[in-house]
């Protein structure tokens, strides 16, 4: 059951047992349903986002909804965004209608009472139109909508075509493979490694760990619970540690000049990334284009078409927005139309979420992998596989710890220190969520 009247999102807290007891339910809302504007004049929405190529989108929708004009204002994304938008919210004005919102950010702006519940005036079939994984980042597991999904981030297996047919290397389809094509490739080249396990990418590892099963947060009933000490987390550090002591795969982190130097000179022969991995080789490897190409995750099970997302964000509606039924309107059609997602991909460079519209969207491959055309006929397909997986408010906290203690389990090489990771990231998030009043279910 939703319990829903307009857009007071203290209701909508209470549906999806989000609530703390050291936060305020009240966002001072007069009753306002947001449907069409009482005077008859055009409804005026502001949208924050950082995305490119939203103002371009913006001016085709204003074009033909001369009632319903958007406005784009361009902020920095991240953590500093959701720090504006709260500090807006707690002040009860300044606050945007629209807001680009990170998926695993969700969470936090829903228990701040930041935004709107959207199910009762969403356009009916946008949920149809994505991954079941993808979507339920919008929801938390519950009836309530707190945004539609605009680009995603699944993951995929990028690798050096030309190394691993020099060596005979087959492109691995399982993580048993995957280990075994590793020792492979280190042994007839020692200075050669098939990954790096990175202490410093939460984001990354989260992604592994959601294609094996996991979903590190879930609501129980009035209160958060936390499973990150999950048999499939466990199985997924387990792994990697064991790779990591062997030496099969480096441990150096991602995104250092190291790094950048191990992709051109092809010492780094493949990588674990997501969908907007063509962009950063294209950016530090530039001189290795048309070497690479991309396949599906190895599975864990040989014939699953399972995989996580790293990265990913929605468009939401704001808790003090007064028209939220012409602001989903909008969303919808900017991330769930042909003609929005196209704009998406032409303006923003954005990978879409939504499906169906992908195939004339992303009808040609990245520039950077221009020798494999059916690039994005393989990623429509891993897309499908997205697993589900639920964040919760102290994200950054868990992540904190993932550095923390995965650095130090990278660092000493002992696959033992990687269990031990998870176990302490487990204690820390816990810890956390108490400390900060929520009610949590052991």
């Amino acid at each position: 059951m939703r319990l829903h009247t307009g857009i007071r999102v203290a209701a909508v807290v209470a549906a999806t047992a989000l609530l703390a007891t050291a936060c305020s339910s009240s966002n001072g809302d007069d009753g306002d349903t947001g449907s069409t504007d009482a005077s008859g004049e055009k409804v005026e929405l502001t949208f924050w986002t950082w995305a490119p190529g939203m103002e371009e989108a913006a001016a085709v929708w204003n074009e033909a909804n001369p009632d319903i004009q958007v406005t784009v204002n361009k902020q920095d994304g991240g953590d500093p965004a959701v720090t504006k938008l709260l500090t807006a919210i707690q002040a009860g004005s300044g606050a945007p209608d629209l807001f680009q919102t990170e998926y695993q950010k969700i969470p936090t702006l829903v228990s701040s009472d930041a935004l709107a519940d959207i199910a009762d005036v969403l356009p009916e079939g946008t949920q149809e139109r994505f991954a079941e994984g993808t979507w339920q980042s919008v929801t938390l597991g519950s009836d309530a909508v707190y945004g539609v999904p605009q680009d995603s981030g699944p993951m995929q297996f990028y690798y050096r075509d030309d190394i691993f047919t020099e060596l005979g290397l087959a492109v691995p389809t399982t993580w048993e493979q995957f280990a075994q094509v590793a020792e492979q490739l280190h042994t007839a080249d020692p200075t050669k490694y098939l990954s790096t396990f990175s202490a410093t990418d939460a984001g990354w590892f989260t992604g592994l760990t959601q294609q094996a099963g996991a979903s590190w947060w879930g609501i129980d009933g009035d209160s958060w619970s936390v499973d990150i000490e999950s048999a499939a987390v466990q199985k997924v550090a387990e792994y990697w540690g064991g790779l990591v002591e062997k030496g099969v795969i480096d441990n150096k982190p991602m995104y250092t000049p190291e790094w950048n130097a191990a992709l051109n000179d092809g010492t780094q022969v493949g990588w674990l990334s997501a969908i907007w991995a063509p962009g950063v080789l294209s950016g530090n490897a530039a001189d290795t284009a048309g070497k690479w190409k991309m396949a599906p995750m190895p599975q864990w099970e040989e014939g699953d078409n399972a995989t996580g997302n790293w990265g990913g964000s929605a468009t939401s509606v704001t808790s003090q927005s007064k028209h939220p039924a012409e602001a989903a309107k909008f969303i919808a059609w900017l991330n769930a139309s042909q003609e929005g997602v196209n704009l998406l991909v032409s303006g923003g460079g954005l990978y879409p979420a939504d499906i169906p519209s992908q195939a004339e969207a992303l009808a040609s491959p990245p520039e950077f992998f221009a020798n494999q055309p059916d690039f994005y006929e393989i990623a429509g397909e891993t897309a499908k596989g997205v697993q589900p997986f639920t964040y919760g408010p102290n994200v950054n906290v868990a992540y904190s710890a993932y550095n923390d203690e995965f650095g130090k389990a990278a660092e000493a090489k002992q696959a033992s220190l990687f269990l031990d990771a998870v176990t302490a990231m487990q204690a820390t998030t816990v810890d956390d969520l108490k400390n900060q009043g929520f009610s949590v279910k052991e």
